[in-house]
């Protein structure tokens, strides 16, 4: 089994829903600008830890995605709580939003397309230094 495991630093930006605009009669989706930017600085941070060759067989992704907490929770019990992990985000952005920025990011970069992933985790924890925290499986 081989792993791989890297982190994406900074605030992780939920996926946005898609733009549409008209060129003549024909009506053309694409990425919010928050979305792209995003994505492009995924795909910088996978070029930079990409494997020799990119996985073409199934996926396990895992991935750890660390939010800034808000500020009524500043207070020390509750940091207390956000520290040992019982205190974990149940509001928005959604566990699903925040990861496919991250799987379109890694595309033709790690591996061929995300339909490879058989398996996903993603978790969501509080955290001052806001990031995410990426392992990937694959046999051999």
């Amino acid at each position: 089994m081989n792993v791989l495991t890297f982190e994406i630093p900074g605030v992780i930006q939920p996926q946005e829903r898609p733009r549409f605009s008209r060129r003549g009669k024909k009506v053309v989706t694409h990425d919010a600008p928050k979305s792209k930017d995003f994505k492009d600085f995924v795909k910088l941070v996978a070029y930079q830890n990409k494997p020799s060759e990119l996985i073409t067989g199934p996926i396990k992704l895992q991935a750890d995605i660390y939010l800034m907490p808000p500020k009524k929770y500043h207070t020390g019990p509750k940091r207390a709580l956000i520290a040992s992990g019982e205190l974990r985000p149940t509001t928005k952005p959604d566990a699903d939003n925040l990861i496919k920025g991250i799987k379109d990011g890694c595309n033709k970069i790690i591996w061929h397309d995300d339909s490879q992933i058989v398996e996903l985790n993603v978790r969501k924890f509080y955290s001052e230094q806001p990031r995410a925290e990426v392992t990937i499986e694959w046999g051999a």
